[in-house]
This record gives C-alpha cells, sequence and structure tokens, in this order.
C-alpha cells in the first residue's frame, strides 16, 4: 500500500512539475491508487514465490547436511567399536599363550605393538592404501599362527592392480576375524581359512571361507555383531555391494563384492 500511495503520489508531483508527461488520465485519486495497487500486489506475490523457492532450497540443503552428518556420527561410532573389538580378541589370543606359558607370547605380543601402533597412526583417516590393509590382515594372520598348531592351513593369496587405491581402514578385516572367532577355534579336525583377495577396474571381491563343525540344514544363519556393523558400514559408505554368507556342511563362507567407485 505504502509503495502504491507512495508511486501515485510521484506521478501528481511530476505531473505538477512539468517533468513527467502522463500516458494515463484516472477519474480520481482512489482510482489511480487502485490501478497503482495492482503492480504492487503482483510484486508481492512473485516475491513471496520467489522467497519459498529459496525457503525450500535452503531447507532442502540443511536437512542435506543433517543426515550427512547423521551418517559420519554413525560410522565413525561403528567403527569405534571395530577397533576394541578387534583388539578384543587379539589380546584373548594372547592371553590363551601366557595361560599355557607359551615361548611363543614375547612374539605375540610384539605382533600385538604393531597391529595397534598401525590402528593409532594409519586409521584415523577415511582412507588408507589397499596395500595397508593387505599388512593388517597379514599381521593378524600370523599373530594367529602363534595359537594353533601345524594343522591349522592358512591360504592368503589376491590378485591387485593397484596397490594404492584407497580403501576405509579396518574394512576387511571383520571378515577374517570372523573365520577364526566362530570357525577355526571351534574345529576340532582339519582347521583351515582361505582368504582370496581381487581387485581389478575398481571392482572388489573378497572371499574367506573357514573349517566349522557340521553343520545341520535346519539351523539358520545368525549374524554376529562383527558381520552385522560390517553391513552397516557398508551401507553408509556404498551404494552398490553386496555381502553375502554361505554356510555348508562344513565350512562357512563370507563373500563381499564392492564397487568402489559407488562411494558416497
Amino acid at each position: 500500500m505504502l509503495y502504491s500511495w507512495g508511486l501515485y503520489a510521484w506521478r501528481l508531483i511530476g505531473i505538477g512539475l512539468h517533468i513527467y508527461t502522463p500516458l494515463a488520465i484516472f477519474r480520481s485519486t482512489e482510482h489511480g491508487v487502485t490501478d497503482q495497487m495492482s503492480y504492487s500486489m503482483m510484486s508481492v506475490f512473485f516475491f513471496g514465490i520467489i522467497r519459498h523457492i529459496y525457503d525450500y532450497k535452503k531447507l532442502k540443503v540443511a536437512a542435506q547436511q543433517l543426515r550427512i552428518e547423521k551418517q559420519e556420527a554413525e560410522l565413525n561410532y561403528l567403527k569405534s567399536q571395530t577397533n576394541p573389538h578387534f583388539l578384543f580378541n587379539t589380546l584373548n589370543n594372547i592371553y590363551s599363550l601366557a595361560r599355557d606359558k607359551s615361548d611363543l607370547a614375547p612374539e605375540s605380543i610384539l605382533r600385538l605393538s604393531k597391529i595397534l601402533r598401525f590402528m593409532l597412526y594409519e586409521t584415523g583417516g577415511a582412507y588408507i592404501a589397499i596395500e595397508h590393509e593387505l599388512k593388517i590382515i597379514s599381521d593378524y594372520l600370523a599373530l594367529e599362527k602363534l595359537r594353533y598348531d601345524d594343522s591349522l592351513r592358512i591360504n592368503f593369496n589376491y590378485d591387485i592392480e593397484d596397490m594404492k587405491q584407497a580403501l576405509p581402514p579396518l574394512l576387511l578385516i571383520p571378515l577374517v576375524e570372523n573365520a577364526f572367532k566362530h570357525g577355526v577355534s571351534e574345529t576340532r579336525n582339519q582347521p583351515f581359512v582361505v582368504i582370496h583377495l581381487s581387485v581389478n577396474q575398481r571392482q572388489l571381491m573378497f572371499i574367506v571361507k573357514n573349517s566349522n563343525e557340521k553343520f545341520s540344514g535346519e539351523q539358520s544363519v545368525k549374524e554376529n555383531i562383527g558381520l552385522s556393523n560390517l553391513r552397516r558400514q557398508l551401507e553408509l559408505l556404498y551404494t552398490d555391494y553386496n555381502l553375502s554368507v554361505q554356510q555348508g556342511e562344513s565350512a562357512f563362507t563370507a563373500t563381499l563384492k564392492i564397487n568402489l567407485t559407488s562411494h558416497v
């Protein structure tokens, strides 16, 4: 209204001073103000639409940022669970050696210190080179070998086109832990672990097969906290992945496939 009255008054002043030539003649002041009012109402209408679009986009960006921050917080929580879980299992290995007064206990402690050094200084970022992930898996396998005699068979092989490819730290180790904690440790005769990792054209495949006691087909496969944790991490990290587990008569197989280009 102020805009309409003010514009009409400015028009009258301009006409009175002969600096403005009227292109339209109004019958009355009210008629002139009403004519100006239509333009001001249209400007308010368009301003409202623009403001609504702006607020909607701003709210959408804020909601997306909040979702990202929530996912990052959850991912950090899951990672914080993985490290103590990994450390707890490793300490149990050393405890069993110390309880048996094994001469291998000092060597196991030394290997544990290397693993801890890696976890403290190398896994703080969002990514590590895949060669470092291989190193931590190799150190963990070496530590596990100390617990068992020569009856344990471990086959770890890999086919990787680029060792510098980025991978979230400690993403693969839960499947290796699972093979020992819920497989080899419960196998009485001829325990084994077979691990294969391949990364070609940004397609990762990680297969872990381990022995276990004979399995009844009527039982269902129950996932432990390590596998559940890993599934949630994958859900937060990638859009194209597949984690499948298969329980055979006397072996358990976990297969992980990831399209590394699908990182969120």
